[in-house]
């Protein structure tokens, strides 16, 4: 067994992130209520040091200063030491976030800061150099200490600002919704569309697909060519991008330039889980093969890299391997040639092991530049020839890379963003009709039940090493209630309805304020943070508010519910000015706002082939549509005295009003398509 010098608190936590912080010199302490109650009876200030396994730069601060004794000395002497992982405590974050945000203007992780015993921040920033640290942490102990009212004030200070901000301030008035709103909102974002490379104008770039599931949405509905035009750049670049893993499959996190070359190489569940869904839907709208490609790769490194033998899925994969980021991934251009031999020049065209491909120290960030179409023309070759040589060689350097030393993989399991694997592959499966999709989606959704759903009906949000751990949080519950509503809209299957009811019930109990009409994040019996904030923007992953309010929406119309589309429609309504000045922020709401402005559809299929002409149906892009479905007398609104055991029936519905019936799929998609 390895002997190590030092061994802190951490050593009994889940979390990979603690667990590489197990050894440092660092008395480090898992974040609850013993660390606060430590800090108490030791009259300590907290110190609290927030980041996640993935992070390249959480590693170098490590290494820098938590690894070293001299440093860990003037921590552990002064301060009670916290580690959190962040993505087991998003509430945590989002509060040190917050604080950090206020008195810096910018935040980033690792996050670092200082609080007061009780937890109320008074000091933080996020990356720091060892002697500008340890400088840091001496001064704000020594100023605490002959001057302990200005801190108790400046904490109780900068904690009303997060109470008072909720981290977004939502309006207390009401604005009544139209679609003029929603095109002023989309003509003002479209001010800041890179139009050559896609994405946002400058760098670093993040990919945020629910931006690019909301204007693609748009460009179908509202005939916007411009905006068609755009989604459809960005989602090529991306895909040719050395941000797309071209080799293995899978996105990295984001781009470090402004034209998708040079990811930062840590590879995200909830980033590849959302970006099946945006790929599959723009294959339905396009029948872009390009699109086709991406999915069937993802879904390949998801299952091959991420899966867990027990149906879960993993987290992340690290940015470093050897302690270099991306040397998993990048290659030397001796090393392709010695490899492909004859196959070399055709290859170096292919994925550009050249001057646009170069990155740094001989090494190659393998992307590309043309469409396989442009390409096979260029060299002669058939596309069926084409596709055959670069299966053979994505397999070769698959297989090489195998043998490398493989980035650290973060095992912890987590609720929401295996709740948002399963949308993406329930989109998956609807575009492409593979079984496998929705199978993965079935079992995984079975292990999240098994698992994580206790016997009293309430989430966990980590699983590891056979313990459930933590109380869920609303990004939990609203995920999965999303990804329930997904599979019973492609399967008919009822049972998948009457969970996502059951849920709902459960967290409009745990996390919803009648007064202000919206849902916290934490739920009211989480004791050991200093406030319960509310999440209202959405970003990489939309936020926990907006996904709640579309399921209330969705929900309403499945089981005839009017409060909860009363609900939905009065959450919404109290961003409307916000969304108007940055639509980016708030593109999830915009989403239930279209279905709210625009044409809206309930599609009822009842009958015995009423799953078969579904399927054929959702092989469509049909945004706008809610759907339906079963093989026998049902008692949802939609189709109750509806079934005919000798014909199955199409139902063209707006607001439970529903046109005559057809019994084809091909009159029905008249009624639906633009």
């Amino acid at each position: 067994m390895e002997k190590h010098a030092y061994t802190n608190e951490l050593i009994h936590e889940t979390s990979p992130y603690l667990l590489q912080h197990a050894h440092n010199p660092v008395h480090w302490m898992p974040w609850g209520e013993k660390a606060l109650l430590r800090a108490k009876n030791e009259n300590k200030l907290l110190l609290i040091s927030i980041g996640y396994a993935a992070c390249h730069w959480c590693h170098v601060m490590e290494h820098e200063s938590f690894e070293d004794p001299d440093v860990a000395q003037v921590m552990n002497t002064h301060f009670v030491c916290v580690k959190v992982d962040r993505e087991e405590r998003p509430d945590v974050d989002q509060i040190y976030m917050s604080a950090v945000q206020l008195m810096t203007q910018h935040g980033g992780w690792p996050l670092n800061a200082i609080a007061l015993p009780d937890g109320r921040p008074i000091w933080g920033g996020t990356y720091f150099q060892k002697e500008v640290w340890v400088d840091a942490l001496q001064q704000i102990q020594a100023f605490h200490q002959q001057n302990p009212d200005k801190t108790e004030a400046y904490a109780e200070r900068l904690s009303q600002g997060i109470r008072e901000s909720n981290l977004i301030p939502v309006s207390q008035t009401p604005q009544p919704l139209d679609i003029h709103q929603l095109k002023q909102a989309v003509s003002r974002w479209k001010q800041n569309f890179d139009q050559i490379e896609g994405g946002q104008k400058g760098a670093p770039k993040f990919m945020m697909p629910n931006n690019l599931q909301f204007l693609l949405r748009w460009a179908h509905q509202m005939n916007d060519h411009e905006t068609l035009a755009f989604v459809e750049t960005t989602l090529k670049k991306m895909a040719r991008g050395g941000l797309y893993d071209q080799i293995g499959g899978g996105f990295a996190r984001y781009s470090t330039d402004s034209y998708w070359k040079v990811p930062h190489f840590e590879k995200m569940l909830y980033d590849n889980a959302q970006l099946l869904s945006i790929y599959s839907q723009a294959f339905q709208k396009t029948q872009n093969p390009l699109y086709q490609q991406v999915v069937q790769q993802t879904i390949a490194f998801i299952e091959r890299e991420l899966h867990s033998p027990e149906g879960g899925f993993y987290s992340s994969l690290d940015a470093d391997s050897e302690g270099e980021e991306g040397k998993f991934y990048v290659w030397q251009k001796q090393e392709l040639q010695d490899l492909l031999q004859t196959e070399f020049p055709l290859f170096s065209d292919y994925y550009q092991v050249n001057e646009n491909g170069y990155w740094e120290h001989g090494n190659y960030i393998l992307l590309r530049q043309q469409s396989d179409e442009t390409f096979a023309t260029k060299h002669g070759l058939s596309l069926n020839e084409l596709k055959q040589r670069v299966k053979n060689w994505q397999q070769k350097l698959l297989a090489v890379r195998e043998q490398r030393i493989r980035p650290g993989l973060d095992d912890k399991i987590l609720t929401s963003w295996n709740a948002l694997t399963i949308s993406g592959l329930v989109a998956a499966y609807r575009a492409f009709g593979e079984n496998t999709y929705l199978h993965l989606a079935e079992r995984n959704l079975q292990f999240l039940k098994a698992k994580q759903l206790t016997s009293t009906g309430l989430l966990k949000h980590s699983y590891k090493n056979e313990t459930s751990k933590i109380d869920g949080f609303l990004e939990d519950y609203a995920c999965l209630i999303q990804a329930l509503i997904d599979l019973f809209e492609t399967t008919g299957n009822s049972s998948y309805l009457n969970d996502a009811q059951q849920l709902t019930q459960k967290t409009v109990e745990l996390f919803y304020d009648r007064e202000k009409n919206i849902f916290y994040f934490t739920a009211e019996t989480q004791t050991d943070v200093i406030t319960r904030s509310i999440e209202v923007h959405d970003n990489v992953i939309p936020a926990s508010n907006s996904v709640m309010a579309n399921n209330l929406f969705r929900l309403g119309h499945f089981i005839g519910e009017q409060n909860y589309q009363k609900l939905a429609e009065g959450m919404l309504e109290k961003l409307v000015e916000d969304f108007k000045v940055y639509p980016s922020g708030y593109s999830n709401w915009m989403q239930l706002a279209l279905s709210l402005t625009s044409k809206h559809y309930e599609v009822a299929l009842v009958g015995q082939q009423a799953l078969e002409k579904l399927k054929e149906l959702q092989k469509h892009y049909l945004p706008h549509c809610l759907f339906c479905a079963s093989t026998a007398a049902s008692p949802l609104p939609l189709l109750k005295n509806r079934f005919s055991p000798s014909k199955t029936w199409l139902y063209v519905c707006q607001n439970s009003s529903c046109q005559l019936p057809s019994e084809l799929v091909s009159e029905t998609l008249k009624l639906l398509l633009p």
